[in-house]
């Protein structure tokens, strides 16, 4: 994310002032929004919605073995939706008005456990996970539904970066991270979350929320609203810094060109 900085001339009866314009660049934040198991685009449609109120291009969509697929569910693996979720990305990528270097990726339990392990797919600069899920290494290209046997005893224990598939690209993301945990999750372990934040290890930055009263589908409204307040306040949070980041580097650059200008005008004088 970048700021264009100029110097502008502003007329005023017959003296030119010199000023300086600030201004975002064209290019805007994209963020793209992956559902979990058995979910749909619909989940993600009224964050999507005010995320896109931030100035952010934002993509949803559905998963190969959901609503509308000509895959069936029974067929679909971890393999086929990682690859839906790079074919989404790059087509976000893709698009004019989105800026590749300001990727924000939103994934759900086992979107999110996907999400992660786009990172080390694909750029991304921040990443949001609510409930991510977890699974075995073991069986990458078996139908998911065939991953379940003794998945909540390996959810409940401590699991080393080292030894899982998404923590290990966890471990290796550098941008910013949120996660946002259900305070009654019967599906994912309070473990699951510990995993992961150990994991990040080089984030640059480190989000952790939990929804007093959630359960893991956010079944209440009220659990649901929480959810979107706390998801759009870290993207604005994240949007706004970079913004203001960039306009810091811009201005400060701008200081020391300018003073160099007038040394340089001093020392000519001088001579």
């Amino acid at each position: 994310m970048d700021i264009n900085l100029e110097t502008i001339g502003i007329a005023v009866e017959d003296e030119m002032l010199r000023g300086t314009m600030l201004s975002p660049t064209r290019e805007l934040p994209g963020v793209l929004f992956v559902h979990g198991w058995g979910g749909t685009q619909q989940h993600d449609l009224a964050r999507a919605r005010e995320a896109a109120g931030l100035g952010c291009v934002c993509v949803t969509f559905d998963l190969r073995g959901h609503p509308d697929s000509a895959t069936p569910r029974e067929r679909v693996s971890r393999e086929h939706n990682l690859a839906d979720i790079i074919a989404a990305y790059d087509w976000l990528a893709r698009q004019p008005l989105v800026d590749t270097s300001s990727i924000a990726v939103v994934g759900i339990s086992y979107g999110g456990y996907l999400a992660s392990i786009l990172t080390a797919k694909r750029p991304v600069r921040w990443l949001a996970l609510r409930s991510p899920a977890l699974y075995k290494d073991d069986g990458w290209k078996l139908p998911k539904l065939q991953l379940h046997a003794d998945l909540g005893a390996y959810r409940r224990r401590r699991i080393d970066w080292r030894e899982n598939r998404a923590l290990r690209a966890c471990a290796a993301f550098r941008g910013d991270v949120l996660i946002v945990e259900a305070e009654k999750d019967e599906i994912v372990p309070h473990r699951v979350t510990e995993n992961y934040l150990a994991a990040f290890i080089k984030a640059r930055s480190r989000t952790a929320r939990v929804l007093a009263g959630a359960d893991h589908a956010l079944s209440s409204k009220s659990s649901q609203q929480d959810y979107t307040a706390v998801l759009i306040h870290w993207l604005t949070e994240m949007i706004v810094g970079a913004r203001g980041s960039s306009a810091k580097e811009k201005v400060e650059q701008h200081k020391k060109t300018r003073q160099a200008a007038q040394d340089n005008e001093a020392a000519s004088a001088s001579h």
